[in-house]
């Protein structure tokens, strides 16, 4: 297998694509080969930050830039299914934000590319692999907390109309659930699979997207409480509870570098778990190991948990 470097692309070039361009320069056998965006200023501006070798003003050019090997997709929600199944088409790996798509039938259509192009796809679910939810489901694997009858975990801030335009924007998949929701259904979903039933209700924009949502999964033996806003605060901290105790996992739990273990109410032991980098640096390293072994998904994050999430996602809407 080697440990040769994986050249990258990246199209879209916001602030997580800037988060995601200082994590890839961390890791060891990563080379940042293209950038993309439509404005040729900014990816001159990007690309010279992080030592790019070419800057495009097209995603189409950098779909066609032979040595690039894998594109990382963080433009607006709206373009993900589509840009996605570009890349896959011109023979490109890709990684893609969250949601992947704004459609369980396009998320579908993704995979489907994938395997048609055999050429590896992975939702960016970056949480999955930061080590301090690696040390917590290695523990529940292992029955620290016995059965799990009760998961509570919220994403919520105070977002800005004026300042964040995107958030509050139907046409670009804007509002609570698309952008943040989609977290707290992850959680649950790696740790207690496809719920049974879905109850939800948001509060609504003029312009019909969400600006808060409220979520009760119902599984046959647990329930998950989730919430995401767009319009206030909360603590962010992840409460995981069993038969035999809790984990609770540092505010902002999705970024958690560390969690706390609970047994019959009194706290046994506090576990430090650090990422590299911003936290982004562990998803771009099973991307890379899973094109070095020729696979085109992660075991991690495959192929059917991305579809199952999307139609997760797919059911809050449609019920809320």
């Amino acid at each position: 297998m080697g440990n040769r470097s994986i050249k990258w692309g990246i199209v879209g070039l916001g602030n997580i694509a800037t988060q995601f361009a200082s994590d890839l320069i961390l890791i060891e056998n990563a080379e940042l080969t293209a950038v993309a965006s439509r404005d040729l200023a900014k990816a001159e501006e990007f690309g010279g930050k992080f030592n790019a070798l070419r800057m495009y003003n097209s995603y189409d050019l950098l779909f066609e830039d032979s040595e690039v090997e894998i594109v990382y997709i963080a433009t607006p929600h709206n373009s993900h299914a589509e840009l996605s199944i570009k890349a896959l088409e011109s023979g490109k790996h890709v990684l893609c934000e969250k949601p992947m798509s704004l459609s369980f039938k396009d998320t579908q259509r993704i995979i489907d590319a994938s395997k048609k192009y055999n050429r590896f796809f992975m939702e960016a679910f970056w949480t999955r692999f930061i080590p301090s939810v690696q040390d917590v489901l290695q523990k529940i694997d292992n029955g620290i907390i016995g059965d799990i009858n009760y998961i509570k975990a919220d994403f919520a801030f105070h977002g800005s109309e004026t300042e964040n335009k995107r958030l509050f924007d139907k046409e670009l998949g804007g509002g609570a659930l698309f952008d943040i929701g989609v977290y707290p259904l992850f959680l649950s979903y790696i740790l207690l699979g496809y719920p049974k039933e879905i109850a939800a209700k948001a509060i609504k924009h003029k312009n019909d997207i969400d600006l808060q949502t409220s979520m009760i999964l119902q599984y046959e033996t647990a329930q998950s409480v989730l919430h995401a806003s767009i319009v206030s605060e909360s603590d962010m901290k992840a409460v995981i509870a069993g038969t035999k105790g809790r984990i609770e996992l540092n505010a902002p739990w999705f970024i958690a570098d560390g969690y706390s273990l609970y047994i019959n109410e009194e706290k046994e032991a506090t576990f430090t778990s650090p990422a590299l980098g911003k936290g982004y640096s562990h998803e771009i390293i099973e991307c890379q190991n899973c094109i070095l072994n020729n696979e085109i998904e992660s075991n991690l994050w495959s192929h059917q948990n991305c579809l199952d999430l999307s139609r997760i996602v797919e059911e809050v809407k449609n019920k809320s």
